[in-house]
């Protein structure tokens, strides 16, 4: 099985997942890492001379589009090319809940892989609960500011963890029957930002505030990220991202699945 950037934050999950279920796992990532059980390899979006080792002796695949690329679709197609000649059988990409088929970016990657592959998935994630850890730029925020700084105002979100996003996906990887469709997947709880900085500061025992920022509707430093869409941003003041919904009970029938994390 093939698992594209396998070094992130849910690929990283992905193989760890597969090896455990006794998976032979292609772990593809930039710097050729080879995961605990895997077999790394070199893998670069925008390389062409690195796809075809990836497809060696591989008939399912876990993809994730190259990260701010406004036209994902552009680098993807020649691989998804050459994946459907080389007999992969099952492709699974990790698109948004705010991105849905044929959309901009992640959606055009959608529509084509549902048009090329007779079995395939594509997971539509709410925001990560992960945004507040590691090196994403709320977490860097909240270590050097003790602040969440958003324009979303009072919107809520049903953040997602990535452990259960990699559940999903190996479900419908390994699953006898393929789902040919999308999952909007979210967390247990919709929190506001002013809920998830009460929740870190409860456990941190350190202040936490979220700093409401007012920025003209094009402004693209006005959201959570600045590397966001500006359409992104009113999707969650406007709450049209989805809120609550877990995933699918055909997806994570295994009997080893615990439930759904939640944000604390």
């Amino acid at each position: 099985m093939l698992v594209t950037g396998a070094s992130g934050t849910t690929g990283s999950r992905v193989a760890a997942q597969l090896v455990a279920r006794g998976v032979a796992v292609t772990a593809a990532n930039r710097s050729g890492a080879s995961p605990h059980g895997t077999h790394g390899i070199r893998f670069d979006w925008y390389d062409r001379s690195t796809h075809e080792t990836a497809l060696a002796d591989v008939d399912g695949a876990y993809l994730i589009p190259p990260s701010r690329d406004a036209d994902p679709q552009a680098a993807m197609a020649p691989f998804l090319e050459r994946a459907r000649a080389a007999g992969v059988r099952r492709v699974v990409l990790l698109s948004n809940a705010v991105t849905s088929l044929g959309g901009p970016g992640s959606g055009a990657v959608h529509q084509a892989i549902a048009g090329m592959f007779d079995e395939w998935a594509v997971l539509r994630p709410s925001w990560f609960m992960q945004n507040v850890t590691g090196n994403h730029l709320l977490a860097q925020s909240i270590r050097a500011r003790h602040a969440i700084t958003t324009a979303t105002r009072n919107g809520r979100v049903g953040f997602v963890d990535a452990h259960d996003i990699a559940r999903v996906a190996v479900e419908a990887l390994l699953a006898p029957a393929p789902l040919n469709t999308d999952l909007i997947l979210t967390g247990p709880e919709a929190l506001s930002y002013d809920d998830v900085a009460a929740i870190l500061t409860d456990i941190s025992g350190q202040t936490i505030t979220h700093v409401h920022r007012h920025r003209g509707p094009h402004d693209r430093r006005c959201g959570t990220d600045h590397r966001l869409r500006p359409s992104v941003v009113p999707c969650i003041r406007g709450r049209r991202v989805p809120a609550l919904t877990r995933p699918s009970p055909t997806v994570t029938s295994h009997p080893s699945l615990e439930p759904v994390r939640s944000f604390r």
